[in-house]
């Protein structure tokens, strides 16, 4: 009996250390997960060779009592759980970074231990059941945004594994620490078939410049109860979590190795190759922005309270405010982006009551909109009023409230069938209208109208101005990938990439590191559609200014989620404010961005296209006032959310990531 409660004790202490081991890799893989992630420079190998050690967590359910026709127990064992080893060599075929299939053959160990039951006569019994397979699974592999993460899925099929007979389909029952009986169970399955789901993440060990790759990947899958039944008879079923990691080797070509092949190699291929690099590098710039208030407050479903993240002020906070306090504003909570000028947004009631007071002949009409109806829609609008007249004093005769089932220009167009959450959120909002000149300033010819600016002051780390622009132009219709090597005249090599676009920008303070100045050698490696090497370099100067001198104008135009406002209609605005702010041998930025509604390709072209329009609009203007050495930069940036001004994740920042944003620097 001793020898019996041994055997168990030493089986799952054992199962429990390599758990324990296997865990302690898996946080030390999390760690270093992004080692490589800038620096991967090289095709895949096509076929990955390997093997996977894991711990199965092995659930029991159903019920068995008759363990053979000589042995049944008192009482019926229902719900169990064990530590199994898992061991399986694999291979592995990914014919492109996305699909793939993987098989893999496994010794699969799915013993556990049940739930102790009493016996009629009172004293508990246990029971310990070994049950291990030879299994064979084959798993679909997929990895969506084509990276280090991937899901997996597939059948499993499990032949019974019996190295010495009768040794691996035992049980261990005991009763009351007295009694003990081992044997065989009866009716045990030859071959089971299942499923199994899971994830992974491979991790490059080795540089990406070597020709043998080692990839480390912990997984995660789960082996449902659908039919994991180990026996004939009775309900006794095996649900499996399997935790694990597995070791991969392959080759591959490096697109970097484009560098040393013999000539013959290399294939030339109409791409237009060429870098613009700053004067200077400046580290941060100061800007003085216009930054437009968007007329609207948005509200939560169901709801005609005014958000928590608008700022409410009690009346005697709102005797003394004023709009020039929000210039030196500083948020609770530095962490994020763009946060300065959020704060500045969630001001919007406080900033119309302040412009209303000030100017007793300003009149406003607040419309609500609400998809539950105009009633809720009303309700919203009077929220807004009732703030303006009780904190701020306002008349109530100036302010005109309505309630709409959608606003007048509604995100949910007729025929919307995607991302119905997002721009039906955009349309549980109160639009604050307005004609009033002390109220609002007008931006085009006809009714366009858009409220006063704020003027704010802020520094801005690594501006858009200290960017090399990389522009590859074809590299879309002719290139797979490509990436650049970026060598100072030291030897020191940094890496950027992969791209598929035609134009990319690097910050130059990244290049620079913590240097003052250096020389580079600029080097593009590109792999065509078909497999080839294209290679091509360039050189460029880098010298940094640690303190520009002047500092920066910023305007931006906001846009609504259709076409009816375009670019056209902010003509005067850009004709007769902007422009004349542009000074002689001044650089212009213009940069346009967009929310994450819609498709990438689709945004990545409106937004260029919004910008190009701009640009030809204050091209115009300045052909026609004299202006010269005027040099332009433009960017569309899609919804490229490491360039994006705003997050996602409130309707009001997707607005204002619908934007074009004019830059000034002075020379």
């Amino acid at each position: 009996m001793y020898r019996y409660r041994s055997a168990i004790r030493s089986r799952k202490l054992t199962s429990l250390w390599r758990a324990r081991i296997i865990l302690s890799l898996l946080v030390l893989f999390s760690i270093t997960s992004n080692i490589f992630a800038q620096e991967i420079q090289r095709t895949l190998p096509t076929w990955w060779f390997g093997a996977a050690e894991a711990v199965n967590l092995n659930f029991y359910g159903g019920t068995t009592q008759v363990l053979n026709p000589s042995f049944t127990t008192p009482s019926a064992f229902h719900k169990g759980f064990g530590l199994g080893l898992y061991l399986a060599p694999f291979v592995e075929y990914r014919p492109d970074s996305v699909w793939g299939v993987i098989l893999q053959a496994a010794y699969d160990d799915r013993r556990g231990s049940f739930n102790d039951v009493p016996c009629p006569c009172g004293q508990n019994s246990s029971l310990a059941a070994t049950a291990s397979y030879l299994s064979i699974e084959p798993s679909l592999r997929f990895a969506p945004w084509s990276n280090a993460l991937y899901f997996f899925g597939g059948p499993r099929i499990g032949f019974s594994w019996a190295p010495t007979k009768g040794d691996e389909k035992t049980f261990v029952y005991t009763q009351a620490g007295n009694y003990a009986n081992k044997g065989q169970f009866s009716d045990m399955k030859g071959t089971v078939f299942s499923g199994q789901i899971g994830v992974g993440y491979d991790i490059p060990l080795k540089s990406p410049n070597a020709r043998h790759q080692i990839d480390i990947s912990p997984f995660l899958s789960f082996q449902p109860f659908m039919g994991e039944n180990p026996r004939s008879v009775e309900t006794w079923g095996v649900s499996t979590l399997r935790l694990g990691a597995s070791i991969k080797f392959g080759s591959g070509k490096e697109i970097a190795r484009a560098e040393v092949m013999p000539a013959p190699a290399v294939v030339e291929r109409e791409v237009d190759f060429s870098v613009r690099a700053p004067k200077a590098v400046p580290l941060k710039r100061r800007v003085r922005e216009s930054f437009p208030i968007l007329n609207c407050v948005f509200f939560e479903e169901g709801s005609s309270e005014i958000p928590s993240r608008y700022v409410v002020m009690t009346k005697d906070q709102a005797a003394n405010f004023q709009e020039s306090q929000l210039q030196d504003v500083r948020p609770l909570n530095m962490t994020g982006r763009s946060l300065r000028q959020m704060t500045v947004y969630y001001n919007i009631l406080n900033i119309i009551g302040i412009r209303m007071r000030r100017s007793p002949a300003v009149v406003i009409n607040l419309t609500g909109a609400s998809g539950l109806g105009p009633n809720l829609a009303k309700e919203r609008a009077e929220a807004i009023k009732r703030y303006l007249v009780d904190v701020f004093g306002i008349d109530g005769s100036r302010i005109t409230t309505e309630g709409r089932d959608k606003p007048r220009t509604p995100s949910e167009v007729p025929g919307a069938t995607k991302e119905l959450t997002l721009l039906r959120a955009e349309d549980r909002r109160v639009d604050i209208d307005s004609d009033s000149p002390e109220m609002t300033i007008e931006v085009g010819g006809g009714p366009h109208y858009m409220l006063k600016p704020v003027q704010i002051v802020a520094e801005v780390e690594d501006p858009l101005d200290s960017h090399l622009l990389i522009n590859v132009v074809g590299a879309k219709d002719v290139f797979s990938s490509w990436s650049l090597e970026i060598t100072d005249e030291q030897g020191k090599v940094q890496r950027f990439g992969p791209s598929t676009q035609d134009h990319e920008n690097i910050s130059g303070n990244t290049i620079l590191g913590d240097r003052a100045q250096g020389d580079y050698t600029i080097v593009l490696l590109g792999q065509t559609k078909s497999g080839k090497f294209v290679k091509k370099q360039t050189t460029v100067h880098l010298i940094r200014r640690d303190e520009p001198v002047k500092e920066a104008v910023r305007f931006s135009i906001l846009f609504e989620f259709d076409q009816s406002k375009t670019i056209a209609s902010y003509e005067k605005f850009l004709t007769d404010v902007v422009t004349p702010l542009i000074p002689d041998t001044s650089l212009v930025i213009i940069h346009g961005h967009t929310d994450i509604v819609g498709t990438e390709e689709y945004n990545d072209s409106l937004s260029s296209r919004r910008v190009e329009d701009a640009r030809a609009i204050i091209e115009g203007a300045i052909a026609k006032s004299g202006k010269h050495g005027i040099t332009f930069q433009t960017f569309g940036f899609g919804e490229n959310l490491q360039y994006a001004p705003f997050d996602n994740n409130f309707p009001e920042e997707r607005f204002y990531n619908r934007t074009v944003i004019i830059d000034i620097v002075p020379d």
